[in-house]
């Protein structure tokens, strides 16, 4: 049974990272989108921009983050100086030693980037494009004259095909709040979610999210300790009684923990709602009440 999952993009500005981490950071590109998408969607919702821009745009002149300017200076979209009168770095670029602007964090960096296109009066007309036509801001960017590579657009709009960023120029795109470390789901069980990324841990997701190790394995019924297999649903707040439909068939391949976590039911009030049948022994195609 599939559902349509709209994206809660969460954000907890408590978590930053250290130091050490963003001078060792070497990020690939599906890396950057999960890792930033939710600030780009921030700011098309606060600044009318297509949010697969921004993100092609950061994954461009930083390098997927990687870049001296992202590294050092938090600059992920190669913003000069032009009388910035914030911390600066110089960097060669069209000429050698040139002025960059330096920010506390990637935050500050996409948050300026915004306002930059706001500020001038070269980038008016970006505006009057839908958000959803991506396109049209790309070649438009050229023509204001962003960038001075002659296939600044087509570099722009593969980076978003390849990887499918207009997705996040979605109108059913919700956010509550805005996270520099990871993107938050909504369940259909209203029930808020994160997916596991390579390697992770409930302790790495804990740690990452400020949430207590016990609490998060509470809230999955489990106290598994192992590493989790890559886009694992890892419930971040309790899960419900009931769920939102009212029967599943089981399936001799399924586990009552595999059903609890795809309905985001708890495991004890689905053991509860089924004791009967369960006392019998679960077989295929038996019917089990969610509500």
């Amino acid at each position: 049974m599939n559902y349509k999952i709209k994206i809660n993009l969460v954000v907890s500005f408590i978590m930053l990272i250290s130091f050490s981490e963003i001078f060792s950071q070497n990020l690939t590109r599906k890396q950057y989108i999960t890792k930033y998408s939710a600030l780009a969607v921030k700011q098309m919702r606060q600044y009318k921009i297509p949010a697969s821009i921004t993100l092609a745009q950061g994954i461009l002149e930083s390098n997927n983050g990687n870049s001296k300017l992202a590294v050092k200076a938090n600059n992920h979209f190669g913003i000069k100086c032009h009388g910035w009168e914030g911390k600066k770095i110089f960097e060669d670029d069209d000429k050698k030693n040139e002025c960059f602007r330096k920010y506390k964090s990637p935050l500050e960096s996409f948050k300026d980037h915004s306002l930059f296109l706001n500020k001038y009066s070269r980038y008016a007309f970006l505006f009057d494009y839908k958000i959803t036509d991506y396109k049209s801001w790309a070649r438009g960017l050229k023509k204001a004259g962003y960038a001075t590579n002659k296939k600044y657009p087509e570099l722009l709009i593969k980076i978003i095909e390849d990887n499918k960023l207009n997705i996040f120029d979605d109108k059913d795109v919700e956010i509550e709040f805005i996270s520099e470390i990871r993107n938050i789901y909504m369940h259909p069980n209203r029930i808020k979610y994160v997916k596991s990324e390579n390697q992770d841990t409930y302790m790495t997701i804990a740690k990452d999210l400020n949430i207590k190790l016990w609490q998060l394995q509470k809230y999955n019924d489990s106290k598994e300790t192992n590493i989790l297999a890559e886009g694992t649903i890892v419930f971040i707040q309790p899960k419900r009684k009931k769920g939102k439909v009212k029967i599943h068939t089981y399936n001799k391949n399924e586990s009552l923990i595999s059903i609890s976590q795809f309905y985001g039911v708890k495991l004890k009030s689905l053991k509860k709602r089924n004791d009967l049948i369960l006392k019998k022994g679960l077989n295929n195609g038996d019917k089990l009440r969610l509500r």
